[in-house]
């Protein structure tokens, strides 16, 4: 029987452009909703005029991930008429460098047999043993990809370096599940640094809020509103005139990071913000630190956080704070204020 990870995979496609410049989606396997489909093919930079070619992007949509690795085809080759082609992986799980590599075998099969049916009988391989191997299309062993290597490969220290101080300001709407909206047009500069922001907030090592690649479709729209807390990433630079999308906007290009207004009052720093800052600036600057440690050293700092609301909590009926408790506490107004939005967040509040 196969190992769970292996059951994470949901589904491989396959999207051309011939000599005509026709870019059409050719064949899936086993199936992939007409919905998520057209997204698909949104996002394959076979469909986009301007665009260079991005050799890999990846993204999530209604709870599934997916993963396009796209290459130009090089003669000679057993595929005639085709100048290009994307290969579409989905799964139920955050892992790029896996499925990055997963393709990279499928696709050197494509290109040397023309046909899908060798990439049927790869995936399957990895769907029930785990491994898909070929002496001359390369191997591909999923346990070598633990998703820990995953959370940990985008880089803490390259966003601290970028914002300094502000990066508080990221941490603390990652802390209380508000919505980030990040701008930047280069989409391999927008999956970078998005990938790394949920890692400040290591304790719940949830990348179910990663949103790295979103289009200003209604789809694509009504699906992130269903999320309470988000990181968003558009190359589209008109998302900054939607403010009903973000409670705090990140303009990648020109380093800067905006509140909006209906989140300023539950955002509002503190004396407590400062050290926290403090602590994750030192940290990140510190050169002999790597990302996984910088991490730590913040995850520590959160915890101690979490540690002091749960010690509230415990005092409180239901085990739930209210305003109340935290008001005789005689904590600084900031404080008060992010002590009050974080028990919400964390589900610690009484209602």
């Amino acid at each position: 029987m196969a190992a769970p990870e292996t059951q994470l995979m949901l589904s491989i496609g396959l999207i051309e452009k011939d000599v005509n410049a026709d870019t059409l989606w050719v064949w899936c396997y086993p199936s992939v909703s007409a919905e998520l489909r057209e997204v698909l093919l949104s996002k394959c930079c076979l469909t986009q005029d301007s665009q260079g070619l991005n050799t890999f992007v990846f993204g999530q949509f209604c709870r599934t991930w997916y993963y396009i690795s796209t290459v130009e085809v090089q003669e000679p080759t057993a595929l005639k008429k085709v100048t290009h082609f994307s290969l579409v992986v989905t799964a139920k799980d955050f892992n790029p460098e896996k499925y990055a590599a997963f393709s990279r075998v499928l696709c050197r099969m494509y290109i040397k047999h023309g046909s899908p049916v060798k990439m049927v009988e790869g995936y399957i391989a990895v769907l029930t043993k785990g491994i898909c191997q070929s002496d001359e299309n390369g191997s591909f062993l999923i346990k070598d990809y633990d998703v820990r290597k995953a959370y940990l490969a985008g880089s803490v220290k390259d966003v601290v370096s970028q914002f300094g101080m502000e990066t508080i300001i990221l941490y603390t709407a990652l802390m209380l599940k508000k919505r980030i909206v990040v701008h930047h047009p280069r989409i391999e500069a927008l999956l970078e640094f998005t990938r790394a922001l949920p890692a400040l907030t290591w304790h719940r090592k949830d990348w179910s809020i990663l949103h790295p690649y979103v289009h200003l479709t209604d789809s694509e729209l009504e699906n992130l509103r269903t999320c309470t807390g988000y990181v968003a990433g558009f190359v589209d630079p008109q998302v900054s005139n939607r403010p009903d999308l973000f409670d705090v906007y990140v303009n990648l290009p020109d380093t800067e990071i905006t509140v909006s207004q209906s989140a300023k009052e539950a955002m509002a720093m503190g004396k407590l913000h400062k050290d926290i800052g403090l602590v994750i600036v030192q940290s990140a600057e510190d050169a002999d630190r790597t990302d996984g440690q910088v991490i730590k050293d913040i995850s520590i700092k959160t915890r101690e956080i979490l540690a002091n609301l749960a010690s509230l909590a415990e005092d409180c009926e239901d085990s739930k704070i209210t305003l109340e408790t935290l008001k005789q506490r005689h904590f600084p107004p900031a404080t008060e204020n992010f002590l009050f939005h974080l028990a919400a967040a964390e589900q610690l509040l009484k209602i």
